[in-house]
């Protein structure tokens, strides 16, 4: 089932998620739902606050990004059958000399801006079978992984812009959250006016 993704403006965007147990309720239902709103969203990831959960599980789909043509091809590999559940995740580390890639947001559409991050991360997380993985990941597949990380942390990639930037897309962020936006999936927005 197609979930409608929460915008921008909506609280639970900024809270940090709580841990979830093996007999989450309905977990399978849950992941199979979410993984299919986020490829009708046509994202490379979609985390639990994003439909309106604040619990700590995302998922990762990089295939989109394997048919850009600057990328080795060892990369357009690894990102093509790149697909991943993400349940307790907890970063351990982030490494390396940060850099700026153009991200955008399912919760935020229409706005894109580069964000620094630190290429190299490890991640300790729990799989959709709850089989505990400590895993080293870098590049866009690192990328994504903060991104969503981020997300249950109650963290969105505009929180990293500068003040500048955050004056600059300030009405379109309002627009957003009040549904002034064309948008060809289900969104909820927070600050629209209740139809009677």
């Amino acid at each position: 089932m197609i979930l409608p993704v929460v915008a921008y403006g909506d609280p639970v965007l900024k809270k940090v998620g709580k841990e979830i147990a093996k007999d989450y309720p309905k977990l399978d239902e849950l992941l199979a739902n979410m993984y299919e709103t986020m490829y009708n969203a046509f994202g490379v990831g979609l985390a639990a606050p994003q439909i309106g959960l604040d619990i700590r599980l995302f998922l990762v789909d990089t295939s989109p990004f394997a048919e850009d043509d600057v990328l080795s091809e060892e990369e357009q590999a690894f990102l093509k059958d790149f697909k991943q559940t993400f349940i307790n995740a907890k970063i351990l580390e982030e490494t390396g000399d940060e850099w700026a890639f153009n991200e955008g947001c399912l919760s935020i559409p229409d706005v894109r801006e580069d964000v620094f991050r630190k290429p190299k991360i490890t991640i300790e997380f729990y799989d959709e079978n709850f089989e505990k993985h400590t895993k080293t990941y870098d590049g866009l597949v690192a990328r994504v992984i903060q991104h969503e990380y981020d997300h249950i942390e109650g963290v969105l990639f505009t929180d990293k812009l500068s003040s500048l930037k955050k004056r600059l897309i300030k009405s379109k962020l309002s627009n957003i959250s009040k549904g002034k936006i064309n948008v060809d999936y289900r969104m909820r927005f927070p600050s629209q006016k209740k139809k009677r």
